[in-house]
């Protein structure tokens, strides 16, 4: 366990085949885990006492070793046999950062072996699952794409056998086709939607008229209140999302995610859309009276869930692990509402929060999607407010304090500054961030701004985890 998002079968083997023979790897890519079995137990005996006396490491980080209840990795039919196999493989997209669709997936696997069906969804996180027209073709493309990038620094592929041995589509869109049956076609695949070389920096944007020039970042729902103008529009965008467009119309997707592991008393409405807004706007969160420890998150669009999904499935979050999933419903609907144990209501309405951060392409553009992280950035924080009176706050609201800190120089004309907080653990950061975002402070009166007298103070996670800065103790 503790592997990284990068390691592969191949880095496992490199770095444990010193301990005995392996005869087979399996990972468990959104649990950044993975099961190892070695030909002999006297082979395991020595990793497991060797990780526990020295550090081992797997691509360049220390990995932890334990034993497993398993005697034996279930293979898919049988994999030790390489002339035999299954021609399903199970693809999991790490950091989908872009719409994975079945255009992208066939783009990416057809050149190696010709591909039959795919089939897409989202459960933990962004999976697919590819059905070749042989073995060997499977073989061979996982062997090529286990590992690799769709696009340049995202949309990791992590590639495993399936356990179906046929998959069964029933519509051909965005989410399932299978290549066999042209007849359920159920959208138009006219000129605009020929397919596109996908390996570089970025995918092109999607409009009426197929693959065009870059679009604005993240693309507002369609019916969105939000309408944009000429003025909206950045030079440059960082990640283009599709616009909608007839090409999507028979394909609707949830925008509704259902977060569950809640704690019942430190979580309301105001700290998920505190740690959710991250990710994309935030419409409605309401609690589920008949699920304790359950919400649903209303947000933008359904790439706003995609990325929650991504991100935030599985983090620790007040000593209990949230689970994030695509819901059902289409949409919150604000019925039995109730009082939360910390007297809050159990739905509340942010449509009309200034707070969303995606609500135009020009406020979206400057937003850097970052995975939950040991340092968090904060800025929109007047300058009178001292590192010592940050620091303070957080010892007052948690036992962890934020070992490093930094305030950043800013230009003059600037009424507010920046900086990071690191802290011990990604967990500690988590929940400093889900209290004090948008954390009100209040700018003493004898300090003259050219603003308002109170600043909303903003947090986000910082992707570099090595930051030299003046370290405090306490």
């Amino acid at each position: 366990r503790g592997l990284c998002e990068a390691v592969v079968e191949a880095d496992l083997i490199d770095a444990l085949e010193k301990f005995g023979p392996i005869c087979y790897v399996m990972m468990m890519p959104f649990k950044r885990q993975a099961l190892v079995e070695f030909s002999a137990v006297e082979s395991a005996d020595r990793c497991v006492s060797c990780g526990a006396k020295e550090p081992v490491y797997i691509a360049g980080q220390q990995a932890y070793f334990n034993y497993s209840t398993s005697k034996r990795i279930t293979r898919p039919t049988n994999a030790d046999n390489p002339n035999s196999g299954n021609k399903v493989l199970l693809l999991s997209i790490q950091n989908p950062l872009y719409p994975i669709t079945t255009d992208v997936l066939y783009t990416v696997c057809n050149p190696i072996g010709s591909v039959l069906r795919i089939v897409i969804f989202k459960r933990n996180g962004i999976q697919a699952m590819v059905e070749f027209e042989s073995v060997q073709c499977a073989q061979k493309a996982k062997a090529a794409l286990n590992g690799a990038d769709i696009y340049a620094g995202c949309c990791t592929l992590k590639i495993e056998y399936a356990r179906p041995t046929r998959l069964n589509v029933i519509k051909n869109d965005n989410e399932s086709w299978d290549y066999t049956k042209p007849y359920l076609v159920r959208r138009d695949r006219g000129k605009g939607r020929q397919r596109q070389a996908i390996l570089g920096e970025h995918p092109s944007s999607y409009g009426d008229n197929g693959y065009g020039p870059p679009c604005p970042l993240l693309p507002l729902p369609g019916n969105s209140r939000y309408k944009l103008t000429s003025l909206d529009v950045p030079d440059m965008v960082s990640y283009p999302l599709p616009q909608s467009s007839s090409s999507y119309s028979g394909h609707a997707p949830s925008s509704v995610a259902m977060v569950s592991g809640l704690h019942p008393s430190k979580m309301n409405c105001t700290r998920i859309f505190n740690l959710f807004c991250l990710y994309g706007n935030i419409e409605k969160v309401k609690f589920m009276k008949s699920v304790p420890g359950t919400a649903l998150v209303e947000m933008g669009d359904e790439y706003a869930v995609d990325r929650a999904i991504t991100h935030l499935n599985s983090i620790k979050v007040f000593g209990k692990r949230l689970n994030v999933c695509v819901s059902k419903q289409h949409a919150v609907i604000p019925s039995q509402v109730f009082e939360l144990e910390d007297g809050s209501s159990s739905y509340k309405d942010f449509a009309m929060t200034r707070n969303n951060r995606f609500s135009s392409a020009g406020q979206a553009s400057k937003n850097i999607i970052q995975p939950p992280s040991a340092v968090l950035h904060y800025y929109n924080v007047p300058p009178c407010i001292s590192q010592d009176h940050l620091l303070r706050l957080c010892k007052e609201l948690f036992k962890g304090i934020p070992n490093l800190q930094k305030i950043f120089s800013i230009p003059s004309y600037r009424d507010t500054i920046s900086g990071l907080l690191e802290f011990d653990s990604k967990t500690e950061a988590v929940e400093v961030l889900t209290v004090l975002n948008h954390y009100q402070i209040r700018i003493p009166s004898n300090y003259k701004l050219t603003s308002n007298s109170v600043k909303c103070n903003k947090f986000c996670f910082h992707g570099c985890l090595d930051v030299k800065l003046k370290c405090y103790t306490w």
